[in-house]
């Protein structure tokens, strides 16, 4: 997934964060091209990332109440 672009705040991160960042960034490529290998329909594998998202996403917004 070469052509994608990874996107950051407009504030610097440190090191370690980009470090982690791209650690998880492998990580996720990795688990997409197994599942693509393994035959795995492209829509299963949105719902599936996109479910992690919104729970993600409702972790951050509930810890700011």
């Amino acid at each position: 997934m070469s052509n994608v672009a990874n996107i950051h705040g407009a504030l610097p991160l440190s090191n370690e964060t980009v470090k982690v960042v791209r650690e998880l960034d492998k990580a996720i490529t990795d688990a997409i091209n197994k599942a693509r290998q393994a035959g795995m329909p492209q829509g299963l594998v949105v719902g599936i990332l996109h479910g992690y998202a919104l729970g993600e996403t409702a972790r951050m917004v509930n810890a700011a109440d």
